[in-house]
């Protein structure tokens, strides 16, 4: 159960769905037409071995991923990868040189995407995540000056930020993928307003949100998940809560904002929108990507 102060490392609590989410994107690679390649990502599963190893050896039939929500899941992952992938080219390719991955879990991105000269990616996360990354990519060199920032996002992170070199008065591309249904909506409002506070003219943000489910129907999933001795599996780790869409709050504070939902964003990369009455159906139609530029 989710507390205010709780941690976790790569297997556990919240981290978990990292490991998960990176066996997606390893399995998306295998395509013969992947909408994005991440190579770390069967990297990181192959560090943690067991059920991971097993799924890309195609020897654990009954793991989650192997089923019809995990093919719809693999599909989803591919193209939000896609889709933040192009986002930092255009902040790069329009001059920013500071990137901030918050809860960077094990976005690969400082060492996949070929990033210009002068460039400095931070990646905030819980120490032990952190941690198992770096030790994880140890042979591996990042493409741009990698500085890992141990914080739990509830705390002070953005004096943690500047303490680590952070420039306010640079632009900066920022990222939430994946983060903000770990939050309450009072936490989301903090994040939102620390990104804004911190970002210079020209600085461009991405974030990954889902609109609230029917707390009726959040509730049963919650306890279907107990039932099932299933603690900490997914909606028992999440807050079905969202202060503010992130188009309407960025915009308007000045930032140009462009809403993607999640089916339009499956179209246009080739892949499938999940049939109505499919187990992803809901998950699909509650996420939208959103981009923005300010001032």
């Amino acid at each position: 159960m989710r507390t205010d102060d709780d941690s976790w490392d790569i297997t556990t609590s919240v981290g978990s769905t990292a490991l998960f989410v990176a066996a997606a994107r390893a399995l998306e690679a295998k395509k013969p037409d992947p909408a994005a390649v991440d190579p770390f990502a069967e990297i990181f599963c192959r560090a943690v071995g067991g059920q991971w190893a097993d799924l890309l050896d195609g020897d654990a039939p009954d793991h989650p991923l192997n089923s019809d929500f995990g093919v719809d899941f693999v599909n989803f992952q591919g193209v939000r990868t896609k889709y933040f992938d192009g986002y930092f080219r255009a902040a790069a390719d329009a001059g920013v040189r500071q990137v901030v991955l918050l809860a960077a879990g094990l976005d690969s991105r400082a060492y996949r995407l070929d990033w210009p000269d002068g460039t400095v990616v931070y990646e905030l996360d819980q120490p032990e995540v952190l941690r198992f990354k770096r030790e994880v990519l140890a042979e591996h060199t990042p493409k741009a000056n990698r500085r890992e920032v141990a914080v739990d996002l509830r705390e002070d992170w953005p004096q943690a930020l500047r303490d680590n070199g952070f420039d306010v008065s640079a632009p900066s591309a920022w990222i939430a993928e994946g983060l903000l249904i770990y939050l309450p909506a009072t936490a989301q409002r903090q994040l939102f307003s620390g990104i804004d506070a911190l970002s210079a003219a020209g600085s461009h943000v991405a974030v990954e949100e889902a609109s609230p489910m029917d707390s009726a129907a959040f509730e049963a999933k919650r306890e279907e998940e107990r039932a099932a001795g299933e603690e900490g599996a997914f909606f028992t780790l999440v807050y079905n809560e969202q202060h503010e869409p992130a188009a309407e709050w960025f915009g308007a504070r000045g930032w140009r904002a462009h809403p993607t939902p999640l089916p339009e964003a499956l179209r246009a990369s080739g892949r499938p929108v999940p049939p109505p009455d499919s187990e992803a159906s809901l998950m699909t139609n509650t996420i939208c990507l959103v981009s923005a530029i300010k001032g």
